[in-house]
């Protein structure tokens, strides 16, 4: 069911990969719009990721609202991202794409490959160098963002959050990617 109660990864890209985030401000609207929509909608939201030409979301929807939540999000950033940099036209291209997630193995390895988007992307050598995710949050060098359910991703990896904490660390060092110590 296209909009049904559940566990997705959410991407959305900039119209023919243009650039969507053009310097610090842009990021920071677009968390602001994204824990809106997150608290208005009831997600719980357990990885982010933004790549300076798109983003993805690792989402879990109690209530058949992906395709409202996402319209909400995507239309008022491209609203105010257009009014902001004197732009018009589309900022996102096609509509979102969004992949369901089963599984707490494919909800665990979702959320590593989305941290490590900027790796792969050879932006930089470590998910922890990346401002623009939820890595740092949920390892606990910067606080979470009220919005991050990081410790509902946690409770995946351990019983106390310093363990859980050092387990997800070790999970995301030992993805099939190469990532500096």
């Amino acid at each position: 069911m296209e909009n049904a109660p559940g566990t997705y990864h959410v991407m959305s890209r900039g119209n023919r990969r243009q650039r969507i985030y053009l310097d610090r401000l842009d990021h920071r609207r677009f968390l602001d719009m994204l824990e809106e929509v997150v608290r208005r909608h009831d997600w719980l939201l357990y990885a982010y990721c933004l790549i300076p030409n798109h983003f993805h979301l690792l989402v879990e929807t109690r209530a058949p609202t992906l395709a409202l939540g996402m319209q909400r999000l995507n239309g008022t950033y491209a609203q105010w991202f257009n009014w902001r940099h004197a732009v018009d036209g589309h900022l996102f291209g096609d509509r979102y794409r969004r992949q369901p997630v089963e599984t707490d193995l494919h909800l665990l390895e979702t959320a590593r490959y989305i941290v490590l988007n900027p790796v792969r992307a050879k932006v930089v050598a470590h998910p922890g160098q990346w401002e623009w995710s939820s890595y740092r949050a949920t390892v606990g060098a910067e606080p979470a963002p009220a919005f991050l359910a990081a410790g509902e991703l946690l409770a995946h990896f351990g019983r106390t959050m310093p363990r859980a904490r050092a387990a997800y660390r070790r999970f995301v060092q030992d993805a099939p990617v190469r990532i500096a110590a």
